[in-house]
């Protein structure tokens, strides 16, 4: 009992920072269209008049990871989105730790705090200690 509640404290808490970085960070400076959003992408090659369509579709994907009834799908949302963030980053030749794989270390935050609030997601994706062995 005492050990799902700090579970479900500290998926809530992961998740809550994870919706915080990406809303904050992300999508907001999107939506307003500022030059911190507009000029990163524009070197990323995108057109500048996308971000806000870009931050509408990020703070929907945030919107339905906190939802409960909804988390698992704006989880799966949320990484197509990081993986076209990815993809972009491999296209144009950005390095591997800090830009690449910066993706999938935010869909490991995301993925982890929701499988410690969720205990649907903890069936689908067990944690196990060892191997079971082979009969």
């Amino acid at each position: 009992m005492q050990k799902e509640r700090a579970m479900l404290w500290s998926g809530r808490i992961m998740s809550g920072l994870f919706a915080a970085f990406l809303l904050i960070a992300s999508a907001a400076p999107k939506l307003v269209n500022a030059r911190v959003a507009t000029e990163p992408l524009a070197a990323l090659g995108w057109p500048p008049a996308y971000a806000p369509m870009i931050g509408m579709v990020e703070l929907a994907c945030v919107i339905l990871y906190l939802i409960p009834r909804t988390s698992i799908f704006g989880a799966t949302l949320t990484m197509g989105l990081l993986g076209g963030a990815m993809a972009t980053q491999i296209r144009v030749g950005n390095p591997l730790f800090s830009h690449i794989l910066f993706s999938i270390y935010l869909g490991l935050f995301m993925w982890g705090g929701l499988w410690l609030r969720d205990p649907q997601v903890r069936a689908i994706f067990p944690w196990r200690r060892s191997m079971p062995e082979a009969a």
